[in-house]
């Protein structure tokens, strides 16, 4: 987890912000996301990390966009950072040196939730660079990501931990469902007819 405003030290070189629940959030994230991905991205492994914990609800959206996407088994994505196997402040070091062991000149997006303006709770914000766990409650942890993928799920300022163990899980499983089938639709771009998951049915690949 990352308070907002604390997520660069400086501007980001591009940036977007789209609200989780607008009609057409998923096919505008996947364009999104489409825009930063590098053009020899077929040459490439296309590495998600998602990083928070269960025991959190508020920090829970890396893990639950992780399980959505692990549990779809797409070609050519790997996914790292579930429920069942989280990635969060105690192992985030290591798993990274382990994924850069195991996958070389990844292409890797990074995806965390974060707490920012009252005004920006349900928005999920592209940027260029990496994310930076743990920045909003004061731990220093390695940097993850080409891009990243930031969800705010709650408010700022005050009691962070306290904040996120209080933060609505609806709210952050609408957002991972949202960021999941954006993801899902950029592996699917090529293809015209793309209809996107109904995360409530079971899916035949």
């Amino acid at each position: 987890m990352n308070l907002y405003p604390r997520i660069f030290d400086k501007k980001p070189k591009l940036t977007s912000r789209i609200p989780h629940d607008e009609q057409s959030a998923t096919n505008k994230l996947a364009h999104e996301i489409k825009q930063f991905l590098p053009s020899n991205i077929q040459e490439r492994p296309f590495v998600l990390i998602c990083i928070g914990t269960d025991r959190s609800t508020g920090d829970s959206l890396g893990p639950l966009v992780g399980t959505l996407l692990k549990e779809r088994s797409i070609p050519n994505l790997h996914v790292f950072g579930t429920l069942e196997d989280p990635i969060h402040a105690v192992n985030l070091s290591e798993k990274l040196s382990y994924i850069e062991e195991q996958f070389p000149n990844a292409f890797i997006i990074g995806i965390d939730a974060c707490l920012g303006r009252v005004k920006s709770v349900g928005i999920i914000q592209i940027a260029d660079g990496p994310v930076k766990p743990g920045a909003g409650v004061n731990k220093d942890l390695p940097e993850v990501g080409d891009i990243h993928i930031a969800g705010i799920v709650n408010v700022s300022g005050f009691m962070e931990f306290m904040v996120l163990q209080n933060t609505r899980l609806s709210l952050v499983m609408n957002m991972a469902k949202t960021i999941a089938n954006g993801i899902h639709e950029v592996t699917l771009m090529e293809k015209a007819n793309f209809i996107p998951i109904d995360w409530g049915k079971e899916q035949t690949l």
